[in-house]
């Protein structure tokens, strides 16, 4: 993932864009833009962790660990990777909103008003399960339920926003 971030923005040289970004210089945007990738990549792996976590557990509970289970870490040492891929992830995250702001000069007529809500909402719930992580011990089924929550949330602000501008918004143009 982390070489397909670090490549992404560099394709946007090459690739023609209907609206270009004004307002800002280049460098600025294409590290937001890298910033933005690597948070979404950290969360998305982050998400897939927390999949395979669901499914070792529940083997585990069933009494059939079988298959890939078995090379498979430790349950215990699955979640200190998804919590380590959590923790990065929401510094990206945060990075890359708190850079968003900086070039953001009209929420609404740059329509970003999607990407921006839905990823407040995602920082949200990954900062409230870090807190209860670190507060509370929570662990297990909450951690996997909360993680794919916020990548839900996480995912409509890239792609959700997107779909919104591309087509609801240019069709009702």
């Amino acid at each position: 993932m982390f070489p397909l971030s670090g490549i992404t923005p560099y394709l946007t040289l090459i690739t023609p864009a209907p609206q270009p970004i004004v307002g800002a210089s280049s460098q600025f945007i294409h590290g937001h833009i890298m910033i933005s990738v690597i948070a979404y990549s950290l969360i998305m792996l982050s998400a897939l962790q927390a999949i395979a976590l669901a499914y070792q557990d529940h083997s585990i509970r069933s009494h059939h660990p079988g298959g890939f289970i078995r090379f498979l870490p430790p349950l215990h040492d699955m979640e200190t990777l998804l919590f380590q891929m959590l923790g990065f992830g929401f510094i990206f995250l945060s990075t890359s909103l708190i850079s968003g702001f900086f070039f953001m000069q009209d929420l609404f007529a740059q329509h970003l008003v999607h990407k921006t809500v839905f990823s407040i909402i995602g920082w949200t719930i990954l900062a409230i399960l870090l807190f209860g992580r670190f507060k509370f011990g929570w662990r297990g089924k909450i951690a996997i339920r909360w993680t794919l929550t916020a990548f839900v949330f996480i995912m409509l602000a890239y792609f959700g926003s997107k779909l919104v501008i591309e087509f609801i918004l240019t069709t009702n143009s």
